[in-house]
Parts: C-alpha cells; structure tokens; sequence
C-alpha cells in the first residue's frame, strides 16, 4: 500500500475471519478492544458501531489492517477485498483529520 504524502508511520493491526455457530464475523483488533462485522447477517448499525471505533482509534495515529490466515474459500476472499478498500479509505480519513487538526496529541 502506498502512502499518501506527509504520512511517515503506519501501524498494522490485525483482523482475523471468526466463525461462531453459524455466524462468521470479520474481526478486528483495536488496541485492548476488539470489533466484529457480520458477514453472514445484515446488520448495518452493528457496521457503523464498529466504523466509529475505526475513527476513534485513528485519531491516535495512522493504521492499516491485515488478514490474518487468508485461505481459498469466499470469505477470505471477500474479506481480503474488503480490508484493501477499507485500508484506502482509512487512509484518506486520516488525512482529513491531520487537515482539520483533529488528531489526539
């Protein structure tokens, strides 16, 4: 991934594809805390749960996500598109914060 002008460090926290009954989330690491997304249910207010989380935590700093464990079957697949364009976006987001000086110092 490149980075976009004036961004020197970027960590990477990991999201790892969890399955629980019948359910499976893709799952992401937040510094102590950890958010799920439903890929088998839809559940919107769930996703912008877990989004306003995202934005706190960059807020801290830049960060990009990482799939742990990627394997050949449709929800590694589609997770792995997913988090390329999350990644993006994110990047774009934290710019906008770093611009409107609303980084935590």
């Amino acid at each position: 991934m490149h980075l976009a002008k004036g961004v020197k460090y970027m960590e990477t926290k990991k999201c790892r594809i969890v399955k629980e009954s019948k359910n499976i989330y893709l799952e992401f690491d937040l510094d102590s805390k950890k958010a799920r997304i439903s890929l088998t249910e839809d559940k919107p207010n769930e996703i912008k749960k877990v989004f306003n989380m995202i934005i706190l935590n960059l807020k801290k700093g830049n960060f990009i996500f990482e799939l742990e464990q990627v394997e050949e079957n449709l929800f590694s697949l589609v997770s792995k598109e997913y988090i390329k364009q999350l990644n993006a976006e994110l990047n774009s987001v934290f710019l906008e914060l770093k611009d409107y000086e609303l980084l935590e110092k």
